[in-house]
């Protein structure tokens, strides 16, 4: 095989993969929400009639794996209440919107759900990881979906967006968590394995 071409198909495997699909129905997207079943991959988002269906890479997934981690050990050191809700499917059929975030929760006293208690109906906070560059405007669905904030992870940086009536406002910090620093947190995305990772950013917190 040529190494050039080796290379390339190489790299092609750290690549996210998109599909897209024009003039697709509402029902035609449920249909292929049932056909992918009760899985986190592939994820997809819907907007307007253009379907998307896109095969996360394992860095990708990797990273929003290891950024969760991170949220987490931060509440649990912050004393914050959560729910973790993973890839949720979060749809609004009358804005002809859906998608599945890389992760989603809910803080606080609405993180804590019971038989009696549903979840609530959006997540609090989003993360979507930007590892390749292309596919559907996802801050644009989230608009339409109402979830209060939205963290993109690219290039290392993490940028959050917070909603504000009907539009989102880039901001500095987190509003859902106050106090995280989020470039502190995305310092330890390059740390492996992820057990090290964890260890020092909870080490972190507590100096």
């Amino acid at each position: 095989m040529d190494a050039a071409l080796r290379h390339d198909r190489d790299d092609a495997q750290h690549e996210d993969h998109f599909v897209q699909l024009r003039d697709v129905t509402w029902e035609d997207y449920k249909r292929v929400l049932a056909m992918r079943g009760d899985h986190s991959a592939p994820r997809i988002a819907y907007a307007d009639g253009c379907l998307q269906i896109m095969r996360p890479s394992r860095e990708h997934e990797a990273i929003k794996s290891l950024i969760g981690c991170l949220i987490e050990v931060y509440c649990l050191e912050r004393g914050i209440d959560f729910s973790k809700f993973g890839s949720w499917t979060l749809e609004r059929k009358p804005k002809r919107k859906a998608l599945e975030p890389d992760e989603c929760y809910v803080f606080g006293p609405a993180a804590t759900i019971t038989s009696k208690q549903r979840a609530p109906k959006r997540p609090d906070l989003a993360i979507e990881v930007v590892w390749t560059a292309g596919g559907l405007s996802k801050l644009d669905i989230y608009r339409a979906l109402g979830v209060r904030e939205v963290w993109f992870w690219r290039k290392g940086v993490i940028t959050p967006h917070v909603l504000r009536g009907d539009d989102y406002a880039d901001v500095d910090a987190s509003e859902v968590l106050p106090g995280i620093d989020l470039a502190l947190l995305a310092s330890f995305l390059d740390l492996s394995p992820m057990s090290a990772a964890i260890r020092a950013y909870r080490d972190a917190l507590r100096t």
